[in-house]
Order: structure tokens, then C-alpha cells, then sequence
């Protein structure tokens, strides 16, 4: 019953997604360390907040005195709060080719062959009509 549901798909078909929705990152770090890297960077900026507001608040404490109290919300309102967002990792089929072009710019691949090679990508990267 399920093999009836899921449609066959030929190599170049498993290919052709595989170059577009296979992903790599291209950040130029070890893959295996964005485990560790992610929450260090989504925690830094956090802290940072965190920090500042709770130095603008200590210096703001006492009394109750309606002029240090506008100057806090002031100093803390001014600075715009850091941040950080994760950005995704690249298709398989552009990191490909940008692999092929450096090849051909630095001489490890003849430019016909890596043209060609090149081409191939591109066709496979293109949504069938």
C-alpha cells in the first residue's frame, strides 16, 4: 500500500533534488561545530543586554528620584540591543559550482571540461516544465 502511494523517481531525478535541496555549509567553519557554535553566539548578545541594562538600573537605584529614573529609561533606550541570527547553509549544486569555478581559476581543471561540467549543474539545478 505505501510503495503504491510514494512515485518512483529515476537517478537524475534524485540527482537534480539532491543539488537543490541538499544543503553544505559554506561559512567556511567545521560543520560539526556550529553544535557548539550556535547557542555560544545566540547566548553573547543576550548577556551583553543583560548587562548593560542591569549597569544602567544599579546606577539608577535609591532613592526614588523622578530625574535619575528618566535618564536610566534614557540611557537604555538609546543604544539599539545586539542581536544575532543564524543564517542557512547553501545548496548543494551552488557549492558545486563554485568549487568548479575556483578549479578552473586557479588551473587544477582545463576551462572546456569545467565549462562543461558547469553546464551540467546548471541544466540539472532547473525545474522540469
Amino acid at each position: 500500500m505505501e510503495g503504491e502511494l510514494m512515485k518512483r523517481r529515476s537517478p537524475q531525478e534524485k540527482k537534480r533534488l539532491s543539488y537543490a535541496k541538499d544543503r553544505r555549509n559554506d561559512y567556511g567553519e567545521n560543520d560539526k561545530s556550529s553544535r557548539k557554535n550556535i547557542p555560544r553566539s545566540k547566548r553573547a548578545p543576550h548577556r551583553a543586554n543583560r548587562r548593560r541594562t542591569h549597569q544602567v538600573l544599579e546606577a539608577a537605584a535609591g532613592a526614588v528620584d523622578q530625574v535619575a529614573e528618566e535618564t536610566a529609561e534614557e540611557r537604555l533606550l538609546v543604544r539599539r540591543l545586539k542581536s544575532w541570527k543564524k543564517w542557512r547553509d547553501a545548496p548543494l549544486g551552488e557549492i558545486i559550482q563554485k568549487r568548479l569555478e575556483r578549479r578552473i581559476r586557479l588551473g587544477i581543471e582545463s576551462e572546456t571540461r569545467g565549462a562543461a561540467r558547469i553546464q551540467r549543474i546548471r541544466q540539472r539545478l532547473q525545474r522540469p516544465a
